[in-house]
């Protein structure tokens, strides 16, 4: 790159276009998603809430429901992106994030007075709001920069959420000590760290030219976080049978986040080779805000707008086929999005109840709490493994046998059905395979709910869509969770009350032991959940000859 001073501008120059470039917007994008699933730990701090504020189940189920309405009803985020820029969104969503979990901090620890429950519900609400603005921000733009790897791509992205709640516990572990409080306060001030860090690095590539070895480097990222996914899972296990110290902490952190660093690497391999080759020239342009009339996806072929161009309400029954741009309106009032919509609804919401509960479970069946923090664990793990592999293997059996990517919903909707008969039948150890199950299964629902409604109803108002296409699981969260677990829980803690001849005010904490506590709870989300594989498995039918058209086509001739 040349000697001296003239070698240093150069590789300013080149560094100038790394941190603009594709590959290195991917890696930053990684690492946002890695600290946008601080949701999934409430199993492991739930208990600091509900101990330290004197909740019963119910109460506390309608806090995870909260938390759950929050995290999925991300249709603001995507109503903001349209009319902002990434930085905006991305600037508002760590904000929220701050905020809503510092305020549960200051509230578990005693630093502000008892707030009311409805307080509490707004602060985990704000809170787990604030991924759904990463979210926007890096899943968005990441579908658009890479539009032909969407599968691969969302798979990836939302695996690294998946893992985050294993990461997060590493590093508490190493920072805090064996101190659930101070989880919170983590997963408060990290993850709005990462979003500030990197605000001016999100955006939308305009993509000179598509590189012919584009999945593969997609299968370097894989391999490299099949690496940290497999790494936590040891230290998870050890972590389990030998007393660490805070040291051995430490170092488990640091390896974590080394490895955590490497897809970095690889970014910067991949910027090397154009910029070398002088293939580009200059940097990618970067669209920095949209005018609210233009498209949102650069590549899309650009059409000329008609002279008298009709309401949108006038055209919500006068739908394009699937795969060209739908309105919002067009799309959810579609027939598509309505199976789509129960499918989540029975799905995601079992499984988010399953998650919720993770703790209490364990708890009634008499685990250790030690061991309690291994099944969030471990569900936080293979809750990567399930959205890389629907991701990856999604693809694949749709670029190289037009199979539609539904089908894989509807597999997967069958496989957590097991995970949940497991909890609601216990044999000894058969919580660890269910957190596997449950896990592995709710990750992989994501990738291909984002993927499906990108493929049908296309990328124009897909920052609004994918949003609004994840708001039937906190609906189901909500019924499953607080109207049917958390009741049916309450029920038999005060019959073990009243058998015991205890009145439930001498308790603070209502507690139910035994594995009755969740039997019947888990037999009706179990038929739920096999209700929404039926429906997904109507979407199938319906989008066969669509998943075996040449859905990409109109991609390859924009970039040619």
């Amino acid at each position: 790159m040349g000697e001296g001073g003239g070698g240093g501008t150069e590789w300013f120059r080149f560094t100038v276009y790394l941190l603009r470039g594709r590959w290195f917007q991917v890696f930053a994008s990684f690492l946002i998603m890695a600290g946008a699933g601080a949701t999934y730990l409430f199993g492991t701090y739930s208990k600091e809430i509900k101990a330290s504020l004197g909740y019963d189940q119910t109460t506390l189920n309608l806090l995870g429901f909260f938390k759950d309405f929050g995290a999925n009803v991300g249709v603001l985020s995507g109503l903001l992106a349209e009319v902002t820029p990434t930085w905006f969104v991305l600037l508002v969503g760590s904000a929220m994030n701050f905020t809503g979990y510092f305020m549960i901090w200051l509230a578990v620890t005693a630093r502000i007075p008892k707030p009311r429950v409805w307080h509490m519900c707004l602060y985990i609400c704000m809170g787990a709001n604030s991924q759904n603005f990463a979210n926007t921000g890096a899943l968005v733009t990441c579908v658009k920069n890479f539009p032909e790897s969407r599968g691969i791509m969302l798979g990836l992205l939302k695996g690294f959420t998946g893992l985050s709640g294993a990461i997060f516990t590493q590093i508490y572990l190493a920072v805090y000590g064996n101190d659930s409080k101070s989880l919170i306060l983590l997963i408060g001030w990290l993850p709005a760290a990462l979003s500030v860090v990197f605000v001016y690095t999100i955006r939308t590539v305009k993509v000179v030219r598509q590189q012919p070895n584009e999945v593969q480097v997609f299968y370097h990222f894989l391999y490299a976080s099949i690496v940290l996914a497999l790494f936590l899972m040891v230290m998870t296990i050890v972590q389990k049978l030998v007393s660490f110290s805070r040291a051995a902490y430490a170092g488990s952190a640091t390896v974590a986040c080394i490895l955590l660093f490497v897809p970095l690497f690889i970014a910067i391999r991949e910027e090397l080779v154009p910029w070398n080759e002088k293939a580009i020239e200059k940097p990618p342009e970067v669209e920095l805000k949209k005018e609210p009339s233009s498209p949102q996806f650069e590549n899309e072929p650009q059409k000329e707008e008609e002279p008298n161009t009709k309401s949108c309400f006038l055209t919500i029954f006068d739908k394009p086929p699937r795969g060209e741009d739908y309105t919002i309106l067009q799309a959810l009032l579609s027939i598509d999005m309505l199976i789509l919509f129960v499918a989540t609804l029975g799905g995601l919401g079992s499984s988010l109840t399953a998650v919720d509960n993770l703790g209490q479970i364990g708890e009634s069946l008499g685990y250790p709490q030690k061991t309690i923090k291994t099944f969030v664990s471990l569900v936080s793990i293979w809750n990567y493994f399930g959205r890389v592999f629907s991701g990856f293997v999604s693809e694949s059996l749709l670029a190289k046998y037009k199979k539609p990517r539904p089908l894989m919903m509807t597999l997967v909707l069958l496989l957590s059905c097991v995970g949940h008969l497991l909890i609601a039948f216990p044999v000894p150890g058969s919580v660890y395979v269910a957190s596997v199950i449950i896990g592995f299964s709710f990750g992989a629902q994501f990738p291909l709910l984002y993927a499906i409604i990108s493929e049908l109803f296309g990328l124009k108002y897909y920052s609004t869509l994918f949003n609004c296409g994840q708001f039937a699981s906190p609906i189901g969260s909500y019924i499953l969770n607080v109207k049917v677990t958390g009741m049916l829980y309450d029920n038999q803690a005060l019959k073990e009350l009243a058998r015991k001849g205890i009145k439930r005010s001498e308790v603070n904490e209502l507690t139910c032991i035994g594995t009755q506590c969740y039997r019947m709870p888990f037999i009706i989300l179990a038929a739920v959940t096999f209700f929404g594989a039926l429906v997904s498995f109507i979407l199938v039918i319906r989008t066969r000859k669509f998943y075996k058209s040449d859905m990409y086509k109109k991609y390859r001739e924009t970039l040619s």
